[in-house]
C-alpha cells in the first residue's frame, strides 16, 4: 500500500510538469479597409475592404529530448462582412514533428517560394487586400495534399523541400525555397512547378539603418504553348521615422505568360504607402495603389486610395 500511495503521489506531482510543456496558442489578424476604388473605365465607388484577415490555433507539445510536435489551423474571414474566405481551414492545416534534424510537416500551407520572395519585401500592407502584388505569378504553386521538410538554420541559410501529392486527377508537384538572413543581409530564392506550369524567383533586401530596401525577379511559365511565359520585377523602399513608416513599391512585367487580358498584355503596379504603428500589434495606414496594363483602357486597370486600421492578436 506504502508503494502505490507513492507512485500516486509522482504521478500526480509529474501531471502538471508534463502538461506545462503542451499549449495552444489563439490567434489572427484583422485588416480592414475603407478605400476610393477604380476598376477599368468605370466609375469611381466607396467600398469597405477586407485585407486578408484571419483566424488561428497553434499548439506545441515538448516530447524530451529536443523533439516537439507541433499543429496549426488557419482560416480566412471577411473582416467587412463576416462571411468565410474558401475552405474553412483553407490558409493552413498541417501537423509537425520537429527537432535538431529540422522539421517535417504535413498537409496544407502557403508555398515557401511565395514567402522566400515576394511577400518578403511587401513590407507596406504584407501582400494583402488591394494593393496586393497583382503581377506576382503563382505558376506551378501547391498548397494543399503536401509533405514538406524544413532545414534547421545553419549560419544564416535556411531551406523548405516540399512534395504536393497529385491524388486523383490532380498533378504531382513540387515547391522549393531557401533563405539567408545574416545581419542586414537578407536574400531567398524559390521554386514551383506542377505539370507544365513553372515559375523561379530570387530576391534581396538589405536595412540600412532607418532604409530598408528590397527587389525581387521572377521568371514564369505557364506551359500552356505559344507567349507562355514573362518575366515580373519588383522594387520596394520603407523608411521609418519613430511610429511612422513612409513605403514605396514599384513592379512590372511584358506581355506573356499569366500577365493581363490572357499574357496579351503586359503591366505595371505602384504603391505609395504610409503606417502609423500604434504598437507592436496595432497600426493605422494609408495608400494609394495603381495598376496599369499596357492595353489602351484596359478592364484590368485599378486604382485605389484606401486608409486602414490592422491589428494582429
Amino acid at each position: 500500500m506504502k508503494k502505490i500511495a507513492l507512485v500516486a503521489a509522482i504521478a500526480a506531482l509529474a501531471a502538471p510538469a508534463a502538461f506545462a510543456q503542451s499549449s495552444v496558442t489563439l490567434w489572427g489578424r484583422i485588416n480592414t479597409t475603407v478605400e476610393s476604388q477604380k476598376v477599368g473605365a468605370g466609375d469611381r465607388s466607396v467600398v469597405v475592404a477586407n485585407n486578408a484577415s484571419r483566424l488561428g490555433f497553434k499548439g506545441q507539445e515538448d516530447l524530451g529530448g529536443g523533439l516537439k510536435a507541433s499543429f496549426a489551423l488557419e482560416h480566412g474571414l471577411n473582416s467587412d462582412n463576416g462571411a468565410a474566405t474558401g475552405d474553412f481551414w483553407g490558409r493552413e492545416a498541417s501537423v509537425q514533428l520537429s527537432g535538431a534534424f529540422g522539421a517535417v510537416r504535413l498537409g496544407r500551407w502557403t508555398p515557401g517560394s511565395y514567402f522566400a520572395t515576394a511577400d518578403y519585401i511587401s513590407n507596406h500592407n504584407h501582400d494583402t487586400g488591394s494593393s496586393e502584388d497583382k503581377l506576382y505569378s503563382g505558376a506551378g504553386f501547391t498548397s494543399k495534399n503536401k509533405i514538406g521538410y524544413f532545414t534547421p538554420t545553419v549560419g544564416g541559410f535556411s531551406g523548405e523541400f516540399a512534395v504536393h501529392a497529385g491524388e486523383g486527377v490532380d498533378k504531382r508537384g513540387v515547391d522549393l525555397s531557401g533563405n539567408y538572413d545574416q545581419g542586414p543581409l537578407h536574400l531567398g530564392a524559390g521554386f514551383s512547378k506542377q505539370g507544365s506550369a513553372k515559375q523561379f524567383a530570387v530576391r534581396g533586401l538589405y536595412e540600412l539603418g532607418a532604409i530598408v530596401l528590397g527587389a525581387y525577379v521572377q521568371r514564369e511559365d505557364t506551359g500552356t504553348g505559344a507567349n507562355d511565359s514573362r518575366t515580373i520585377a519588383r522594387v520596394s523602399a520603407m523608411y521609418t521615422l519613430g511610429a511612422s513608416e513612409f513605403h514605396l513599391n514599384v513592379g512590372g512585367t511584358k506581355a506573356g505568360g499569366d500577365s493581363f487580358n490572357g499574357g496579351k498584355n503586359g503591366g505595371k503596379q505602384y504603391t505609395l504607402a504610409y503606417n502609423y504603428n500604434l504598437s507592436k500589434r496595432t497600426k493605422l495606414y494609408g495608400y494609394y495603389t495603381a495598376v496599369d496594363s499596357t492595353e489602351a483602357k484596359s478592364a484590368n486597370d485599378f486604382s485605389s486610395l484606401a486608409a486602414g486600421i490592422r491589428h494582429n492578436f
